[in-house]
């Protein structure tokens, strides 16, 4: 008798602003993908870090541990969050080094241990957010609170970049969804990173070549052009759209 599908499941729980998964199943080709969309959607919440107890996980294929470098790559630019293993099993946590997966995400001992680590990281990011009606008026709305932000956190030569683009991730918003924009803005030393949530699922995508003729370009096009990367990542609720503003984007 051929045995069932291999299966993963992940609770939450949160304390200090640390979000701590832990995943009990089998870890394989069939539940690989699962298991980092929770760790992914987990990181887009934003807590400070997310730490993941694998003690309880059975890896029959050493490459399967890819999985938690495959999903800190994926919010490594946006919102960048730390991802740390806890696996208190000395051999295991040995066999996830000898992946490389370590130079990517930490693996420790325990949740004291990783939480420690934390400690000695990057200076916490600044952060503020609004959410919008869903009107027209939310465009300036959007555009003032940027400039407030920016102005506190002397950034005041980002502030036309990021008006554009707020602009344009408000408008796509309120043209293409019915929700109530939820707008993000994050300084981190030289980088600002605007963020604008909704609850359509539907990812933000380029369109080119089409609309207003040959020297048409769709608002996200506008958006690349002006800063440092972008991206549309899902969330439990809908999706996140964002961008990263650097020096080199002043306008």
């Amino acid at each position: 008798m051929s045995s069932g599908p291999s299966q993963v499941t992940v609770t939450a729980a949160t304390a200090a602003g640390v979000c701590l998964l832990t995943a009990i199943g089998t870890l394989d080709s069939s539940t690989y993908l699962e298991l980092r969309d929770s760790v992914i959607k987990a990181a887009l919440d934003e807590p400070s870090a997310v730490l993941v107890d694998v003690s309880r996980l059975t890896v029959p294929a050493a490459s399967a541990w890819s999985v938690f470098t495959s999903a800190r790559w994926h919010v490594s630019t946006w919102p960048d969050i730390p991802i740390l293993l806890v696996c208190p099993q000395t051999e295991v946590a040995a066999r996830i080094t000898s992946t490389g997966v370590t130079r990517y995400v930490a693996v420790h001992a325990d949740v004291e241990s990783a939480m420690a680590s934390l400690a000695h990281g990057p200076h916490p990011r600044r952060r503020a957010r609004i959410e919008l009606p869903h009107r027209l008026s939310s465009l300036r709305g959007s555009r003032d609170f940027v400039s407030e932000w920016l102005t506190n956190w002397s950034q005041g030569l980002l502030i036309p970049t990021a008006k554009v683009i707020v602009d344009v991730l408000v408008e796509n918003v309120l043209h293409h969804t019915e929700s109530a924009p939820v707008v993000v803005l994050e300084n981190d030393h030289s980088m600002v990173t605007i963020a604008v949530q909704d609850t359509n699922g539907s990812p933000a995508v380029l369109r080119e070549g089409i609309g207003g003729g040959p020297e048409w370009a769709s608002g996200l096009a506008v958006v690349g052009a002006l800063c440092r990367a972008w991206g549309s990542s899902p969330t439990p609720n809908g999706k996140t759209v964002w961008a990263v503003l650097g020096p080199e984007n002043r306008l």
